[in-house]
């Protein structure tokens, strides 16, 4: 885990994608998966790293000369360089709606397959200084919060569970992924974040976390699928099986997410 050499993100993201899918095109076996020195490249929700890149690990010590390379993102973000044709084999979104704007527009090879699922939760600084008990003190004017933006799943879920309780939150800062709005309580620039309870559980003693009745009303599905130009089909369908195994859900389940 943390192996950033396995990792494509920010700005350049596409373009190192493009230059591994160019060094792989030689592979024997046309796409196969089976020739040394392919690379399967998958594009997954912020909220999917350490999960993803422990099952990377795993899945090239099965598969020897296969590299992983991951692009962790929020999840719109990844859809939008997917609609572009940034070169990947495989997408896992956060919610199921990204997921189907890419399906509408042709992009994934098979049917969506839902894998996994994640609730809200209020990460608060270690010793929680505000006092923050439950989602209507985020509404507090002197509480500083930290929310996802609109357009990302986390952004959608919150806003779903905020409507639903009536609790009118105004943001100090609105992130494009939910590592973002973490990073702003483990650097004690925000009172609170709505984030996922895996990345929670995930930051270990830098944040607590604040759990709260309402966010069952507003749990995400994780959907996964293999894309219709992906370079590597064969590696991409065993990316999937392994996500989708018993392997796959102990390592989700011990994570946070809920295993569908």
């Amino acid at each position: 885990m943390g192996d950033h050499r396995r990792t494509a993100g920010g700005a350049g993201a596409a373009a190192l994608l493009l230059a591994a899918a160019t060094a792989c095109g030689g592979v024997a076996d046309g796409g196969s998966g089976a020739g040394i020195g392919a690379t399967l490249t998958v594009f997954a929700a912020a909220s999917l790293t350490g999960t993803f890149e422990e099952l990377g690990t795993r899945f090239e010590a099965d598969h020897p000369g296969t590299e992983v390379v991951f692009n962790f993102a929020g999840s719109s973000a990844l859809a939008g360089q997917i609609g572009e044709g940034a070169p990947a084999d495989v997408f896992a979104s956060a919610d199921t709606a990204t997921m189907a704007d890419v399906e509408d527009a042709g992009r994934t090879a098979a049917e969506p397959v839902v894998f996994a699922a994640n609730t809200l939760e209020i990460a608060v600084p270690p010793g929680n200084p505000a006092g923050v008990g439950g989602l209507a003190d985020l509404a507090d004017p002197g509480t500083a919060v930290a929310l996802c933006a609109a357009e990302v799943p986390c952004g959608a879920a919150a806003a779903q569970v905020l409507d639903a309780a009536g609790v009118d939150v105004v943001p100090v800062t609105e992130e494009q992924d939910v590592k973002a709005a973490l990073t702003k309580v483990r650097l004690g620039e925000v009172d609170a974040a709505l984030v996922y309870r895996t990345d929670v559980l995930a930051a270990g003693d830098d944040v607590e976390g604040v759990p709260f009745d309402e966010a069952a009303g507003a749990a995400n599905d994780y959907p996964v699928a293999v894309l219709t130009d992906a370079p590597e089909p064969g590696l991409a369908r065993e990316w999937v099986d392994l996500v989708t195994s018993a392997e796959g859900a102990e390592v989700l389940s011990g994570a946070g997410f809920t295993v569908v």
